[in-house]
């Protein structure tokens, strides 16, 4: 199987893919919630060293894309590294010490921020098989 670097043009293309057959399968991931979330990965050690990407929930459903929300609720800094050991090899401890050590910067409403954890989750969807696809694609 080919992997491919970390937030990649290759590696987001691959996760669209497995997204979109995740949607095909089971729907589009519904949300009970709603926020308006910007997300800026920085120390990007390709292209100019910044990727911006949002999550968006108000139309009843997870979206999640490149680029930013203008009206944003809430927006997360995040190193490179932090960002790969927490959503590629779902590493909680190495979330709490990024935040403890401001490499997780967090401008808005961060109650909203909270309100994401886990809210989200389809029907027949196993997060775990999730993650271990992307880990195997990850290099």
């Amino acid at each position: 199987m080919d992997k491919y670097q970390f937030l990649s043009r290759e590696w987001i293309d691959k996760v669209r893919e497995l997204r979109q057959a995740y949607v095909d399968e089971h729907g589009k991931p519904a949300a009970d919630f709603e926020i308006r979330m910007n997300q800026v990965v920085t120390d990007i050690p390709f292209g100019d060293g910044e990727l911006k990407t949002y999550i968006d929930t108000t139309n009843g459903f997870l979206d999640m894309e490149l680029g930013e929300l203008p009206d944003a609720e809430v927006t997360v800094r995040i190193d490179y590294e932090t960002a790969k050991s927490i959503f590629v090899n779902l590493d909680v401890q190495a979330a709490m010490t990024a935040f403890m050590s401001g490499r997780i910067r967090i401008t808005g409403d961060f109650t909203k921020l909270m309100s994401l954890q886990g809210a989200v989750s389809p029907e027949g969807l196993n997060p775990d098989e999730v993650a271990k696809r992307i880990q195997e694609i990850t290099s």
